[in-house]
């Protein structure tokens, strides 16, 4: 998720910090190594908290991944797979306009909670070239 992957950008530039101060300050680096280490433990403990917030619906509570691939369907989306992440269903997959999409749902409703949409034409031409097969294929089938 965009939120979380921030929090691991911050974490990672703490480590780089970390690894460039041991190198200047070999005098002060038992202070520059606390000091980084306290930085890093509070940015995760604070993404680790930032994350929790995304969805805490009780496992009892989910519905299955199949409901939401099928209500998606019938949307015209091309699921290409759901996975869970932080308590969430993230759902990669093409909507009905042959754009790349990343979507986050609470698993108990199926809410829509986050959506991301990527315009990639190639993609889209590669959409609609199914979509003309798919038309073609099924007059043969009735």
């Amino acid at each position: 998720m965009r939120k979380l992957s921030a929090v691991r950008k911050i974490a990672m530039l703490c480590g780089l910090l970390l690894s460039i101060s041991l190198r200047l300050f070999t005098g002060v680096a038992l202070v520059s190594v606390t000091l980084a280490s306290v930085t890093l433990a509070g940015v995760t403990l604070a993404g680790a908290a930032w994350a929790d917030e995304e969805c805490k619906d009780p496992i009892a509570q989910w519905q299955t991944r199949e409901v939401l691939k099928a209500r998606l369907e019938q949307q015209g989306w091309v699921v290409k797979r759901i996975r869970i992440d932080d308590g969430c269903y993230e759902v990669r997959a093409m909507d009905e306009q042959g754009r790349r999409v990343k979507a986050t749902y609470a698993p108990a409703t199926l809410t829509l909670l986050e959506l991301e949409v990527k315009h990639d034409h190639q993609a889209q031409r590669e959409h609609q070239n199914q979509r003309e097969q798919q038309n073609q294929r099924e007059p043969q089938e009735h």
